[in-house]
């Protein structure tokens, strides 16, 4: 699992290089989700972030995972997140190819019913 985190001494730094103007949070978001195969907007203390981790760990899937709570501008994405979901329930929200999947419910509706493992296949996140 990839980790940005917020400037904290051993992590890694989150957001753009020193000197770039900061965009639109929406425009972030659509950013940072195109650049990795899996990436997970999460929250470092929810248990149904550590949840979806989980899962994608143990399929063998190696997610990017940008914990909000340790980023100075969460805040503006979690409100951009419920904007792109329409709703007050935000993290964990995953997209896979670039592409939003949602929140737990439907990643797990996805993977109970099959799709999910395409899904991954089709963005390079799985291999077998």
């Amino acid at each position: 699992m990839h980790f940005e985190a917020a400037a904290s001494w051993g992590g890694y730094v989150a957001g753009p290089p020193r000197g770039t103007v900061v965009g639109d949070p929406v425009e972030r978001i659509e950013r940072l989700a195109s650049e990795n195969a899996v990436v997970i907007f999460s929250v470092s203390t929810c248990c149904m972030c550590h949840a979806i981790k989980r899962l994608f760990c143990g399929m063998g899937v190696n997610p990017t995972v940008h914990e909000l709570d340790e980023d100075p501008r969460g805040k503006d994405l979690e409100r951009a997140l419920m904007r792109l979901l329409g709703s007050a329930s935000v993290v964990p929200v995953v997209f896979i190819g670039g592409k939003l999947v949602g929140t737990m419910d439907r990643v797990m509706a996805c993977h109970i019913n099959g799709t999910l493992v395409p899904l991954l296949k089709e963005a390079g996140a799985l291999w077998l």
